[in-house]
């Protein structure tokens, strides 16, 4: 297992959560995935954010779960949301009507355009890996007003060319966006378990901002299929606090236990 060489210690995978978090403020209402995304939006939520409004795509709205959801479908959304609603509520009153500031979403690839591919991996009819598809995020990324990506960096995710694009970021750079009427910020911040990334304001590239303790350019360079670039002012993301580790440590291990005894 990775370590940083910080106080407290902690993983790069607990790194890239906590950093996640720190996106998010108690102004946002934000449209939630499972797994990594949904990590990040409930530590903030129990930490600096506490009045985050989550929305699940199952229809849970200003969810406060007190383990993390294994699917969209998982009681304890309902069981802890102030109230739940039609999915096509979700999407006609919230997110197509501007109402969502933040959509977190997570991918299995991505490319320097931050474009990202939940579909399948190789050639679409016969693929070397068939993925769990889009879901919601293509709507997501379109109609929230700004959105992050969290994802591990390795260079089988951060890919040069992408098999199958399920969800746009900027497409081929630039203005391209705006170009297909596409009026809502994207991507501003790619968040990895080795750095943070944002999109160069004119090319809309991927560019490194900031890399998390223990790390090195070399090893961000190493992880992603691209000649990757580095910002002129690349600074060090700040080192986890106690409370951060904390804080996610006893929401993993209440998930923990709380999915035992489910089994």
């Amino acid at each position: 297992m990775n370590t940083l060489s910080t106080e407290p210690v902690c993983t790069r995978q607990e790194m890239m959560s906590i950093a996640a978090s720190r996106m998010l403020s108690s102004d946002d209402v934000c449209l939630v995935g499972i797994g990594a995304p949904s990590v990040a939006c409930n530590l903030a939520r129990l930490t600096h954010a506490p009045g985050i409004r989550l929305i699940y795509e199952s229809g849970t709205i200003d969810t406060k779960p007190q383990v993390l959801p294994l699917s969209v479908g998982d009681g304890e959304l309902c069981d802890t949301a102030l109230v739940t609603v039609s999915l096509p509520e979700i999407f006609r009153y919230w997110l197509q009507a501007g109402r969502v500031t933040v959509g977190f979403l997570g991918a299995a690839q991505i490319d320097r355009y931050a474009n990202l591919n939940t579909t399948v991996i190789g050639d679409y009819a016969t693929p070397a890996v068939r993925l769990p598809g889009a879901g919601e995020a293509p709507e997501i990324a379109h109609g929230c007003r700004r959105s992050f990506i969290i994802i591990e960096m390795s260079p089988r995710r951060f890919v040069e060319e992408l098999s199958f694009v399920t969800t746009f970021g900027f497409g081929r750079g630039g203005n391209h966006r705006q170009e297909l009427g596409i009026h809502t910020e994207g991507p501003v911040a790619v968040i990895t378990d080795l750095c943070i990334l944002r999109p160069d304001p004119v090319t809309r590239e991927l560019v490194v901002t900031s890399l998390h303790p223990g790390v090195s350019r070399e090893d961000v360079q190493q992880a992603c299929g691209w000649p990757i670039r580095f910002a002129d002012d690349l600074t060090q993301t700040p080192p986890p606090t106690e409370l951060e580790v904390n804080t996610l440590r006893e929401l993993q291990q209440r998930t923990r236990k709380a999915h035992e005894k489910e089994h």
